[in-house]
């Protein structure tokens, strides 16, 4: 595996130390990451106090990624509004909500077929309600989203060649720990800060890769 974002939790290892069968690689840490794309939010937006989550429940690593969003929102003193985006009909119901409950940025915990077939209506909605978000994906900043935190998945695939490497000279998978990432990017989308009049900090932008 390239890029699992939950392999104990998936069920494809017994830990990360030891696999344990036919199943290795790389873990890309994404529920890990949901922490500190919130804080991210808050350095960009220094007053912000309340975050709305779109999140789709029955995703992998879902119920980790919210543990690890709820730990940063407490150190951060946040108030968080969870909201389910299960299908296509949930997206603009979401948006309202949020508006309804004074949302002042999104967190993007979404469960990837729906962003990957309905994220260019996720990202025009957000750019028309004028909020700050930040999403798992770089792809996402790319179709206009306005920042993405993740582990460097171009890294992630070198390294996964290693594995190839070692397996097809006879190595187990079974006794190849899994490796977490150890590359990461911060992406910002300075056209779609200035379309939602958002100015990012000097010291935030100049982290960006």
């Amino acid at each position: 595996m390239t890029q699992d974002n939950d392999p104990v939790g998936n069920g494809f290892v017994a830990s990360l130390a030891r696999p344990g069968a036919n199943i290795t690689g790389l873990s890309s840490l994404a529920a890990e990451l949901s922490g500190k794309r919130l804080e991210l939010l808050k350095e960009v937006v220094p007053r912000l106090s309340r975050v709305t989550i779109f999140g789709t429940p029955a995703a992998q690593s879902y119920a980790q990624s919210l543990k690890e969003t709820q730990l940063a929102a407490g150190a951060l003193k946040l108030q968080l509004q969870y909201l389910d985006v299960l299908g296509p009909k949930d997206i603009e119901p979401a948006f309202r909500a949020a508006g309804k409950e004074r949302a002042e940025a999104l967190l993007m915990l979404l469960g990837g077929p729906i962003l990957n077939t309905h994220g260019r209506q996720i990202i025009d909605l957000t750019a028309k309600s004028r909020l700050p978000a930040i999403y798992e994906r770089p792809n996402d900043v790319e179709a206009g989203g306005l920042m993405s935190y993740s582990a460097n998945i171009d890294d992630l695939a070198r390294r996964a060649a290693t594995y190839v490497d070692k397996i097809l000279k006879g190595a187990n998978p079974a006794d190849l720990p899994v490796e977490q990432p150890t590359k990461f990017e911060f992406i910002i989308n300075l056209k779609a800060a200035k379309q939602i009049g958002l100015t990012i900090p000097p010291n935030v932008l100049v982290r960006a890769d």
